[in-house]
């Protein structure tokens, strides 16, 4: 069983693919970036703005699919800017109060409307 999830507190795709697919225990929630759903405004003056608006969409995202934080098992940090890392590391953690998931961060050339952060994750429903 394989379901979309498309809600309208996350911003909308912007290619041909799916905000989240929830398969029953697990959800793969696509790749976020620092979008605001309400005004389809980026929020781009700070990383630290920038990586909160990111973990939020991703919140929503795991709430319509009935998933949370602690379901997280696997997320994917893409950073325009390595030197970021310290700064989207600090708010990052704060939406994990207890063992945090596995990842992986890289330094990538461009991310979708040259937004500086782009993160996705799994998460899983024992």
């Amino acid at each position: 069983m394989k379901t979309a999830i498309s809600i309208p507190n996350a911003p909308a795709p912007v290619g041909p693919y799916s905000q989240a697919i929830d398969t029953g225990n697990m959800l793969f929630v696509s790749g976020q970036i620092p979008l605001n759903p309400e005004d389809g405004k980026l929020i781009v003056d700070s990383i630290v703005e920038s990586t909160h608006q990111v973990m939020q969409n991703i919140q929503s995202l795991l709430h319509a699919a009935g998933f949370e934080w602690t379901h997280v098992v696997k997320c994917s940090i893409f950073l325009k800017d390595l030197n970021d890392f310290n700064e989207v590391n600090k708010v990052y953690s704060s939406y994990f109060e207890d063992v945090p998931p596995a990842r992986e961060t890289v330094e990538v050339s461009r991310l979708p409307l040259d937004v500086s952060i782009e993160i996705s994750c799994i998460a899983v429903k024992s």
